[in-house]
């Protein structure tokens, strides 16, 4: 049956990346005009990278030309991300506060006993329990882009966190990637 669809011209079917999210997310906060090379220059990635990036998302229909599908994305991050890219966690370690660890949650969720999650790092300035990132451009790319690294340390609550942390990350997430703003999305 697959072969009918395929002689009809229809593409196989296609898969997201870790890395499609870092792109979304830049391409959300930041509305300038791109191109492949300066968006990978921003994010620390290859401008082929990119370029497959905004592909599989154009496809995914979570990009319309240059501009993310923000109803889409938002769905996608709040209810499916956490499936998608499992959060995955390591040893303690030295790195970037994630998660609840970092703004904003940090500001809403006291901290407990536990050692605070953290994308390995040896340039970070914290000890925590490892969380790898998304994609191995995370760490670089948040610390050249302050709003990018809220987005993404939210994303992680959401990948990573218990129910009330989720909760509040998707809340924070709609406020900033919502079109105009509103909590509603």
């Amino acid at each position: 049956m697959l072969a009918r669809f395929m002689n009809r011209g229809y593409t196989d079917p296609m898969s997201l990346k870790p890395q499609d999210v870092l792109v979304l997310l830049k391409l959300a906060i930041d509305e300038r005009p791109w191109t492949f090379s300066t968006l990978a220059q921003a994010l620390s990635m290859s401008p082929s990278e990119v370029h497959n990036a905004v592909r599989r998302a154009r496809k995914a229909r979570l990009l319309d030309d240059w501009r993310p599908n923000r109803e889409a994305l938002l769905e996608f991050l709040v209810h499916g991300v956490r499936y998608a890219f499992a959060a995955e966690r390591g040893a303690l370690t030295r790195g970037i506060p994630t998660a609840h660890a970092a703004s904003p949650l940090a500001d809403e969720i006291s901290p407990d006993a536990e050692p605070p999650p953290v994308w390995p790092d040896p340039s970070g300035n914290v000890r925590g329990q490892a969380l790898l990132p998304l994609y191995k451009a995370v760490p670089p790319a948040a610390r050249a882009d302050p709003e990018l690294y809220d987005c993404l340390a939210l994303v992680d609550a959401i990948r990573a966190g218990r129910a009330r942390e989720r909760a509040l990350a998707a809340k924070h997430l709609r406020k900033r990637l919502s079109p105009h703003g509103s909590e509603a999305a």
